[in-house]
C-alpha cells in the first residue's frame, strides 16, 4: 500500500503536460525508428548497383585468352549467354557487337558465353560468319553458368558494374535502346 501511495503521489507531482510531451516523444521515436526500417528496406530493394557479386570465373575465349571476373574488375562487364540455335540470342548479337565496337574504348567488356551444347565448330563458324568482335567463350562443362545460378534460359545476360556487383540479370534478348541505356549507366555516361 504505501507504494501505491508513493505512486500516485509522483503522478500527482508530474504535471500532466510532462506527460502528454513523453508520450508526443516516445510516438515520435517509435514513428521514427519504423521509418529508418522501411528506409533501409526500400534502400536495400532499389539499389542501384546491386547486392550480388559476379561469380570469380575463368571464360576460356575461342582465341585462346583466359579472362577472369577478377581481371576485369574496374570495367564495366556484360556476360551473354547464348547459342546458335536461339532465334533471339542471334537477333541481338549484332546490336551486342555495335555496342561493343561503340564502348569498348570507355572500358566496356562484353563476354558471351556459348552454352555447352553448342558444339564448337557451330560457335566459331558462326562467330567468324558474323564477325563478332567481342570475346566468345565457350562453356563446355557448364561450370559459368552454374556459377551465374544454372543459367536454364538464353539469351540470359548479366550486366556487372566496375565494382564487380551484378546491376542487372535479364532473361530475353536486349533491344538496342535497351542495351544503349544500360551501357550508359554502367560506364557512367
Amino acid at each position: 500500500m504505501p507504494e501505491l501511495l508513493r505512486n500516485r503521489a509522483v503522478e500527482a507531482a508530474v504535471p500532466h503536460a510532462c506527460r502528454e510531451n513523453a508520450m508526443k516523444l516516445k510516438e515520435t521515436l517509435i514513428a521514427g525508428a519504423m521509418l529508418a526500417v522501411v528506409a533501409a528496406l526500400a534502400a536495400f530493394w532499389f539499389m542501384p548497383g546491386g547486392v550480388d557479386k559476379a561469380p570469380d570465373v575463368a571464360f576460356k575465349t575461342l582465341d585462346g585468352r583466359t579472362l577472369t571476373m577478377a581481371e576485369l574488375r574496374g570495367k564495366p562487364v556484360l556476360v551473354n549467354f547464348w547459342a546458335t540455335s536461339c532465334p533471339g540470342c542471334v537477333k541481338e548479337m549484332p546490336d551486342l557487337n555495335s555496342v561493343y565496337q561503340q564502348y569498348k574504348g570507355q572500358g566496356l567488356e562484353i563476354i558471351g558465353v556459348a552454352v555447352s551444347y553448342d558444339p564448337p565448330s557451330h560457335v566459331l563458324e558462326f562467330v567468324r560468319s558474323r564477325n563478332i568482335s567481342y570475346p566468345i567463350a565457350l562453356d563446355s562443362d557448364d561450370a559459368i553458368a552454374r556459377a551465374f545460378g544454372e543459367i536454364r534460359l538464353i539469351p540470359t545476360s548479366f550486366v556487372i558494374a566496375r565494382d564487380g556487383r551484378i546491376v542487372q540479370q535479364k532473361i530475353g534478348e536486349y533491344t538496342r535502346e535497351q542495351l544503349d541505356a544500360q551501357v550508359r549507366q554502367i560506364i557512367g555516361t
